[in-house]
């Protein structure tokens, strides 16, 4: 033991400590802080032994379901009232439905009680009264055409030629003209009404239908003129005007 020497405490150390004793309290309030903290850490994330779970603050009842209803299988059916018929109205016991009321006959002894009458058919009805006849009118004669028309060949060439229909109204009124001429197998190059309004052209199979532009005036002519080629006569088998025939055909 006299040979183990023993390390002495320096002197600056205990002369800071003992100089400055707040250092100490210092690091102990400090351990003791940290050490407060951990304590109360452990104890809050554990609890006692077999604490039971809080109880909801709100419960949802359960819907209740009616009872069931058990028949038995032995159940003698419903007693068939006689005459009767599953959708009838009646009651097994006779009673009525309420706002219907049925008729009854009363009974005799000797049986049941006389039928209503059926009513009587309604009388058929009169047939309908025939209608008078129209009256007839008489057909009139067709009145005479107040406008003529003149034929004539203006030219002719190689199968073909230029003719005119001299329209003249005879009348004392003005009056438009229809002018008709048939050319079998014939070709109508042109056609027009000298110094006077156009009119319309029209064709049907073998006949042409020259129409008037404007109205004749009384005592007035106009010439109608055509240009034909391919044909195998100058002169149209028929020429009427307003229903009149040509003349100058002959």
């Amino acid at each position: 033991m006299s040979g183990t020497r023993r390390a002495q405490p320096t002197s600056g150390a205990n002369a800071a400590i003992a100089s400055s004793p707040w250092i100490v309290v210092s690091v102990g309030v400090v351990v003791m802080v940290v050490l407060l903290f951990v304590a109360l850490g452990t104890y809050r994330s554990r609890g006692p032994v077999g604490e039971a779970f809080p109880a909801p603050e709100w419960t949802m009842p359960l819907p209740t379901l009616p009872p069931a209803v058990s028949r038995s299988v032995t159940e003698p059916p419903a007693p068939v009232v006689p005459g009767l018929s599953p959708r009838a109205t009646l009651s097994p016991s006779g009673a009525q439905p309420a706002g219907h009321a049925v008729a009854t006959t009363p009974v005799g002894e000797g049986g049941a009680g006389p039928l209503p009458a059926e009513p009587a058919a309604p009388p058929p009805a009169a047939p309908p009264a025939p209608e008078p006849p129209a009256p007839t009118t008489p057909a009139r004669p067709p009145a005479s055409s107040s406008v003529s028309g003149a034929y004539r060949v203006m030219n002719s060439y190689d199968g073909a030629f230029i003719g005119e229909v001299l329209v003249r109204n005879e009348s004392r009124s003005q009056r438009g003209w229809t002018v008709r001429m048939t050319f079998p197998a014939a070709h109508l190059v042109t056609a027009w009404i000298e110094g006077a309004p156009q009119g319309r052209i029209s064709r049907s199979g073998d006949t042409w239908t020259f129409t008037s532009g404007v109205d004749l005036g009384p005592g007035a002519s106009v010439p109608l003129r055509f240009h034909f080629d391919r044909t195998r006569a100058t002169r149209p088998t028929t020429c009427t005007v307003d229903g009149a025939g040509c003349s100058g055909l002959r």
